[in-house]
């Protein structure tokens, strides 16, 4: 087992990280930028390095400050957490390179599964349901549309090289295809360093389910069924919610053994997520794989009673499933969880300042992750999310209660948040069937003003 692991992030996921460390009695070194000084996580750490100036790139993503600190700190593991180098097959190299255990997948994979048109033609090739897709779009205008005819329209235009919705937009017809091309390819350059775009088929109103699996060092593998994050403004998730509702379990549950299979079979070796969509034909198909801790890991966590981070840091040592996981994992009762944004409830545009008041609900049976604390600044350099609310209850209706509940108890002043939305979302008939897709966050709201 690892002796002392660096957690080459911040805020909400450091702060879990951190618990799990705390948990397995594994010393710790936090990292932390200028705007972060003084986190109310960093006291969790066995020891804490500052790491450069505010902009991610001066810190969070500066791979030789955060080499130099896990030799200064004598660490043999790093926990990347989630976004910032957490996807990096280079930062994943140079750690190993080191000598240290990267705990996540193995460069190979990140690399593999990192490229979403080679991941979607690795999926393929092992059977995994697949919607049609180009391979990376050329230069010429010619072939970019002669793709799209070979799909057909309307298509998403996405960047090869990295996902969380940045430079995701549809083209309904040739007119703005070739506009919308090369914005995407603006945007993928700008926020991955890679201007690689492809295209997908555009679904209407989908359904969008994930699925937990987890790999190991022996060729074991397996999943912890999945979660539905339809529920999204901007192409992310707002809510998240294990087990997927209002879906025929048997359907659901051979797609997920079929998709362990095949991560098995490929050697898959740590924590990932493979993201799917359901059409309205109520077939599966292939999105992508993210090869990291999922930010709503919490739900899963909740119905499987499975500490996700935890396992993930054991397998990453070395040791086998049959030794981490329970025998039989087994879904109990609903889980569901809302992230609360420092943004306006109503275009959704962020909003930082600091919280003059910040004070969540305090009830043992609801879990906050976060990183903030009254007083400390929500600055415009990071993402903008406050917190993670998670509540598990017997049942869906139960679940969705308790999360209602807890939102309307926060108690927060300075910046704009969008629990306002979250709750319209909570409260609103469609929600409350189960049939939630993609578009429904702006339907509800659309309605909400009419009304």
């Amino acid at each position: 087992m690892f002796s002392k692991v660096v957690v080459a992030n911040r805020g909400a996921v450091a702060a879990r990280v951190l618990r799990a460390l705390n948990a397995m009695g594994i010393k710790s070194a936090a990292v932390y930028s200028e705007a972060d000084y003084g986190a109310p996580y960093l006291e969790m750490a066995s020891e804490a390095y500052a790491i450069g100036a505010a902009p991610a790139r001066d810190s969070y993503l500066n791979q030789d400050v955060l080499l130099d600190v896990i030799k200064r700190a004598g660490a043999d593991g790093v926990h990347p957490g989630y976004g910032f180098l957490s996807e990096n097959p280079g930062f994943a190299q140079r750690v190993e390179d080191a000598g240290v255990r990267f705990i996540g997948p193995s460069p190979q994979w990140i690399d593999a599964m990192g490229h979403k048109t080679r991941a979607r033609e690795l999926a393929a090739q092992h059977g995994m349901p697949m919607s049609k897709g180009s391979d990376v779009l050329p230069a010429e205008s010619a072939a970019i549309l002669a793709a799209a005819r070979a799909i057909g329209y309307p298509v998403l235009v996405k960047p090869a090289g990295g996902g969380g919705g940045i430079g995701m937009l549809p083209a309904k017809d040739e007119t703005e295809l070739l506009a919308v091309v090369e914005r995407s390819r603006s945007m993928a350059g700008r926020g991955f360093g890679n201007a690689e775009v492809y295209l997908e088929r555009l679904f209407e109103r989908p359904r969008h389910v994930e699925f937990q699996v987890l790999g190991d060092r022996h060729g074991g593998a397996v999943h912890l069924f999945e979660r539905d994050c339809s529920v999204q403004r901007r192409n992310q998730t707002v809510i998240e919610e294990a087990p997927a509702p209002a879906l025929e379990r048997s359907q659901v549950n051979a797609v997920a053994d079929r998709i362990a299979a095949i991560v098995r079979e490929i050697g898959y070796d740590n924590i990932g997520t493979v993201e799917m969509l359901m059409g309205a034909d109520g077939e599966f198909s292939f999105l992508e794989m993210n090869t990291r801790l999922q930010v709503e890991h919490g739900v899963t966590e909740e119905v499987t009673g499975v500490d996700l981070v935890v396992a993930q840091i054991r397998s990453a040592a070395g040791e086998k499933l049959g030794a981490i996981l329970p025998q039989t994992i087994t879904v109990t009762g609903h889980a569901i969880q809302a992230r609360v944004y420092a943004e306006d409830p109503k275009s959704f545009f962020p909003s930082p300042g600091k919280l003059t008041v910040f004070r969540p609900p305090q009830d043992p049976s609801i879990r906050i992750e976060t990183g903030y604390a009254e007083g400390r600044d929500v600055t415009p350099y990071y993402d903008p999310m406050i917190a993670k609310v998670i509540v598990h209850g017997a049942s869906r209706e139960a679940a969705i209660e308790r999360l209602a509940q807890a939102l309307a108890a926060f108690d927060i002043k300075g910046p704009k948040t969008n629990i306002p939305a979250v709750l319209a979302i909570l409260r609103s008939e469609q929600f409350r069937s189960g049939l939630v897709h993609t578009g429904l966050l702006p339907e509800v709201l659309a309605q909400q003003k009419k009304s």
